[in-house]
């Protein structure tokens, strides 16, 4: 008879494979709570301790780490030497592990998760057997994941055993496995020490998609989720209508969720091309979408739409108005949704907006030969804490202006220049090679808009004074910036000049 090892934390549709396996003219070998259901089942299993001749010790932490165990999936079916000592030894080779390992990902996910208890869901055992049988996939078959059980009964049932390929297959799949597995331990255990700059980096992420394309029709493309996912995320969003996201979808309904979640008034945030085109705020939703909409009406066509409250049916219907390609929010009123849904592109997305706040991942981004990480730029920031630095002071209203813009061109890529006022954005000039044209771009879309109330944000100092000086040139009143220029005297001077309120935060937000 053949012999299969089971040792499973997931039992999901497990007796049903081993029975197949049983009518196949296997015998099984089982461990622990996995031989009770099997047990229970009403199929024949050998206990591991009559194949160790040992008992399992340590509070079950060691019972399969034996040489009756890994002797049994390690030789070399082909060679005399290896088989001579099995028979030697009166060791029963194993042509089968269906093993899958303690729920180490499940136990930190839980918010209470003590250390001892994850410590006590590092499986040592599991993982040494996937890896001996996965090494031996030339004559042993590794089961790691329930979704194979089909295909590798049905292999057993017509040909007597699997394939070649589908052992090396299953082979690579379990080596992923338990790489994902001990990438999540050292990710934890690395954050307990608080080492922030470990020699090697081990992360992983879940497939959740195959894509049709990527930023391009003729590229190739895959979305993976983190392995603990984050719940305010766009991978996290429920989507209630609309074809499935694009890869650049993804990208734009990233970049709005970020800069959505900086604002607590009901607010809208338009994004096209990964820019903010739009950011409006009010004491309504409706009111918020309109500033929006009037910040830019043209970027804002084929926009991704974030909005930070439910949305109603009066700011549906304003948006059922023009082409949108996503709109993500807390929710939907029924009949706001019906509205939306009219059009069969759009797509609808949830997400719970609560969670908004949790603490925030690294965030990585790849060049060619490796890639780079660091924290997000999530640095909450009081306007109190800035320093005026010209003789004119702003005002507290002023300083409310200023802020909103100071937030809103966080998101836009550098050089990033906005103009706002309490309401909404009113230009935005961004991702341009020098400052100076993205202010110009920025006074263009703001046009007759500006007025006693508008503010200028700049994401990085000015290099010279011809950013305050224009900006003196076309009414604007109060600044603000990082400061950190050798020549910020310049800029100083100018704002004198023009009588316009300059304050420096000494942070810079830099978005390449």
């Amino acid at each position: 008879m053949k012999r299969a090892l089971v040792s499973v934390s997931d039992k999901e549709n497990l007796v049903p494979f081993v029975k197949g396996l049983v009518a196949n003219d296997f015998e099984i070998v089982s461990t622990g709570g996995t031989k009770k259901v099997l047990d229970d089942a009403g199929i024949q299993t050998i206990s591991i301790e009559d194949v160790t001749h040992f008992p399992e010790i340590l509070d079950g932490r060691v019972k399969t780490l034996n040489p009756y165990v890994h002797g049994g999936l390690l030789a070399r079916r082909e060679l005399p030497e290896h088989m001579a000592t099995l028979k030697k030894l009166n060791i029963t080779p194993i042509d089968l592990v269906c093993v899958n390992l303690y729920p180490f990902k499940q136990t930190i996910e839980k918010p209470d998760v003590k250390l001892a208890d994850a410590i006590e869901n590092i499986d040592i055992g599991g993982p040494s057997m996937v890896r001996s049988a996965a090494k031996n996939y030339r004559d042993v078959t590794v089961v790691v994941d329930k979704g194979d059980y089909d295909q590798v009964l049905s292999e057993i049932m017509e040909e007597g055993n699997t394939d070649l390929d589908t052992r090396a297959r299953l082979a690579a799949k379990a080596f992923r496995h338990t790489a994902a597995y001990d990438a999540l331990i050292s990710q934890y255990l690395t954050k307990q020490t608080g080492l922030e700059d470990p020699e090697q980096l081990t992360l992983t992420w879940d497939l959740k998609e195959t894509m049709r394309y990527g930023e391009n029709s003729h590229q190739k493309a895959w979305l993976y989720q983190d392995a603990l996912p984050k719940r305010f995320s766009v991978l996290s969003a429920e989507q209630l209508h609309g074809k499935k996201l694009s890869y650049n979808n993804i990208k734009d309904a990233d970049e709005a969720l970020r800069c959505i979640r900086e604002f607590d008034r009901p607010t809208v945030v338009a994004m096209k091309h990964m820019n903010p085109c739009g950011i409006g705020q009010g004491d309504t939703l409706e009111q918020a979408w309109d500033r929006a909409y009037e910040a830019d009406s043209v970027s804002i066509f084929g926009g991704v739409i974030a909005l930070n409250r439910k949305v109603d049916l009066v700011t549906a219907e304003k948006m059922h108005k023009i082409f949108l390609e996503i709109v993500i929010a807390p929710g939907f009123d029924d009949d706001a949704y019906a509205v939306l849904a009219k059009k069969k592109n759009i797509r609808l997305l949830s997400l719970d907006f609560s969670k908004k706040d949790e603490p925030t991942k690294h965030e990585v981004v790849s060049v060619m030969g490796g890639m780079l990480m660091q924290e997000q730029d999530t640095l909450a920031e009081d306007y109190h804490d800035w320093k005026c630095v010209t003789n004119v002071q702003p005002t507290e209203e002023q300083l409310k202006n200023l802020m909103f813009a100071w937030k809103a061109v966080k998101h836009a890529k550098s050089n990033a220049i906005v103009l706002a006022n309490d309401e909404r954005t009113l230009g935005v000039g961004e991702g341009q090679p020098n400052r100076i044209d993205s202010l110009k771009i920025a006074v263009k879309h703001a046009g007759d808009d500006i007025d006693d109330r508008t503010v200028m944000a700049s994401d990085a100092f000015f290099p010279f004074g011809d950013c305050v000086e224009f900006a003196g040139q076309h009414g604007i009143k109060a600044v603000v910036q990082p400061g950190g220029s050798i020549r910020d005297q310049e800029s100083i001077d100018m704002a004198n000049k023009y009588g316009i309120a300059m304050v420096m935060t000494g942070v810079r937000h830099f978005r390449h």
